[in-house]
């Protein structure tokens, strides 16, 4: 019996020893660092760019001094809140940098002011990131130009001109050389926006169209297809869907024979020339018209009709319907 007793003893005594030691071990194995996950690498990237002011040829845009220009793209794969930085560089500096930061969908826009005339380089860059690689877009070259024009000239800058003019509504030819018609529209552009009124380009013209602005406004934009005439600035334009059409060089009556005010629908159209001299006439209350007329200077100077030049005549005859309105107002 007495054996017995010393046999379990001895067992207990052989667990008393072990359970310490499996405590003992237990810091030990809570102490193991976890296994870190593997690093995310940066993203690719790329990205676009467009120059959005300004007046383009193929090759090349041209924009005013002192001009606010717009740079735009986007950024793919996208990673908004990524910093972008646009450089300006005039021969082999950086005259300008601005920084912004994508915004959704990769999208991202600069504006800013150019300096004086000369050349630019416009370059956008990503500096590595942990998220983003480092990437650049293409060059884009813009040219600060301070132009002016008059007649007889021909090339870039007339071609752009004329285009510039149309876009904003006046009638005039795009050739590339500054004729006649060139002279008219640019005369309605400079009435329109009052300026000295003659023929000429003008650095403040040029300024003015290279930011798309110079458009004739309308006085009664929901009245439908109509010719709106302005006595103050002396024009004519021809108006559909809430814009000017067509914008023209005009002259009304002068003080002893002015003309009326109000609104009138054209009631009859006589094509040609008839005994008075007026060509292609439109007519909306009595005897006053709309007409071609040889002498048509920038002043008031008809008996009380609306003169126009007579290559615009025709122009005009055919787009005037009988009953369309007609608004002349101070």
């Amino acid at each position: 019996m007495h054996g017995i007793v010393l046999a379990v003893n001895a067992r207990r005594l052989a667990l008393l020893a072990i359970v310490p030691s499996l405590f003992a071990a237990a810091p030990a194995f809570a102490q193991t660092p976890p296994v870190p996950p593997p690093a995310v690498p940066p993203a690719a990237g790329k990205a676009s760019i467009k120059v959005k002011s300004g007046l383009a040829t193929a090759k090349l845009r041209f924009v005013a001094p002192q001009q606010e220009v717009v740079v735009r793209g986007r950024v793919t794969p996208a990673m908004p809140g990524e910093v972008l930085t646009l450089y300006a560089i005039r021969g082999k500096k950086a005259s300008k940098t601005v920084r912004r930061k994508v915004k959704a969908g990769g999208r991202y826009e600069f504006r800013f002011k150019v300096g004086n005339a000369g050349g630019l380089r416009l370059v956008v860059k990503h500096a590595a990131s942990a998220a983003q690689v480092a990437f650049r877009t293409r060059s884009k070259p813009v040219s600060v130009v301070n132009w002016q024009a008059g007649a007889g000239e021909r090339g870039a800058k007339v071609m752009l001109l004329q285009r510039a003019l149309a876009e904003q509504h006046f009638a005039t030819p795009v050739t590339g050389y500054y004729d006649d018609g060139t002279a008219r529209a640019v005369l309605a552009f400079r009435k329109t926006n009052d300026m000295s009124r003659d023929g000429y380009a003008t650095h403040e013209v040029y300024a003015k169209l290279m930011r798309h602005q110079g458009a004739f406004k309308l006085r009664y934009p929901k009245a439908g297809k109509h010719v709106e005439f302005d006595w103050s600035r002396q024009v004519l334009t021809l108006a559909q869907n809430g814009k000017p059409y067509r914008t023209y060089h005009t002259s009304s009556g002068k003080p002893s024979t002015p003309t009326v005010f109000g609104q009138y629908r054209f009631y009859l159209k006589t094509p040609g020339t008839n005994s008075h001299g007026m060509v292609d006439s439109n007519y909306f209350i009595g005897g006053y018209a709309i007409h071609g007329y040889a002498d048509v200077p920038a002043y008031a100077a008809s008996h009380g009709c609306l003169r126009v030049p007579i290559p615009n005549a025709a122009q005009i005859y055919n787009w005037v319907d009988l009953g369309d309105q007609i608004f002349l107002y101070e």
